[in-house]
């Protein structure tokens, strides 16, 4: 156990340090910025922990005061984590329930130890019990936040490029489930040890270098701003969408669309919709009110259009391989091409052919 501590000591060391080494540009939004901080200080208290079950071997010569200092410690990085990921999804919009809830699921939890290891009025046992769902309800109400925003930054992505951009979050949603399960196994924190402590801590290991290691990448990374773009054109849209009635909305639109599909226009890649609102001369809160009304996102609509294009090109250009025709039908990725087309006819493009040759 005591190797395992070392080495999770140097191991919130060298994340902490690659937190701070952030490229500037990398830190610039302010949301940014803020969640590299609040994991900053996340890490160099879980390092602290590890330093101190380490020196004073607590884990091996008091259990208890073992699990009162990983209380005290656990619940405030899990709300500083947590903290992290709703500032990056809302880039920077939390409420103060939201921000401050994990000071009071803190006192109460070491408050219960506390009374359980002083008196007898509370069986110990019970406190730590007590302390642990304390410590589960905050990460399920964390969760549940992430869950619901991150579902609405998909939306807003999808919305908006004319790609499926999922991936650009990926990281995010496997951050979501880490964090979850480390509360659903939090009695393992209160009551483990042996074999059953150890295969926790090493997923909790795990778990933290994978969360600050894909942070430091997305910092880095073009996603953040291409977030930030979208989410800044849908709050734009979302003032003005009142402006016209859906009925003047909605003929408006079809003719702008039909004109703008004759022209070829759907088959420019890398057309965010603002770009394709302005090709067909149209306010784009429009444009986007009137794809709500079809049930279809941006990117779903634009993909379905380019397929069918596809399929045409396919038929009369059999010759053409997959990156013709993708570059053709406004897809600037082969294999984003493929994927999208076998989705959509659940075929390959080559069986595709094959059955029109047939």
């Amino acid at each position: 156990m005591r190797e395992m501590q070392f080495l999770a000591i140097v191991l919130m060391t060298l994340l902490a340090m690659k937190l701070l080494l952030l490229p500037r540009r990398a830190v610039s939004n302010p949301s940014m910025s803020r969640s590299r901080w609040l994991l900053v200080i996340a890490t160099a208290l879980l390092g602290i922990h590890f330093v101190m079950q380490y020196r004073l071997g607590l884990r091996s010569l008091d259990v208890t005061k073992a699990i009162m200092l990983n209380i005290a410690f656990f619940i405030p990085c899990a709300a500083l984590i947590s903290l992290a990921i709703l500032y990056l999804l809302r880039q920077g919009r939390v409420n103060p329930l939201e921000k401050y809830i994990g000071v009071p699921v803190w006192l109460i939890a070491m408050t219960l130890v506390l009374v359980g290891f002083k008196t007898d009025a509370l069986p110990l046992l019970w406190a730590e019990i007590g302390a642990g769902v304390f410590y589960a309800a905050m990460q399920l109400f964390y969760t549940s936040l992430h869950i619901r925003q991150l579902r609405h930054t998909r939306q807003t992505l999808a919305n908006y490029y004319d790609r499926d951009m999922e991936g650009q979050l990926t990281w995010m949603q496997f951050t979501i489930i880490i964090l979850a399960l480390m509360a659903l196994f939090a009695p393992a924190i209160i009551f483990g040890h042996g074999w059953f402590l150890a295969l926790f801590g090493t997923f909790f290991l795990i778990g933290i270098y994978y969360l600050v290691d894909s942070f430091c990448l997305y910092a880095v990374s073009a996603a953040p701003a291409r977030v930030m773009e979208a989410e800044q054109s849908e709050e734009e849209e979302t003032e003005n969408e009142e402006k016209t009635a859906p009925a003047e909305a909605i003929q408006r639109v079809e003719r702008a669309v039909e004109q703008w599909m004759a022209a070829g226009g759907h088959l420019r890649s890398g057309l965010k919709l603002p770009n394709a609102a302005e090709e067909m001369q149209i306010p784009r809160y429009l444009l986007s009110a009137w794809l709500k009304q079809t049930g279809k996102h941006y990117n779903e609509w634009l993909a379905e259009l380019r397929i069918n294009e596809a399929k045409r090109t396919l038929q009369e250009h059999p010759e053409w391989n997959n990156e013709a025709v993708a570059m053709h039908c406004g897809f600037n990725d082969r294999c984003y091409f493929q994927k999208v087309f076998k989705e959509m006819t659940g075929m390959t493009p080559a069986q595709y052919i094959a059955t029109q040759s047939n």
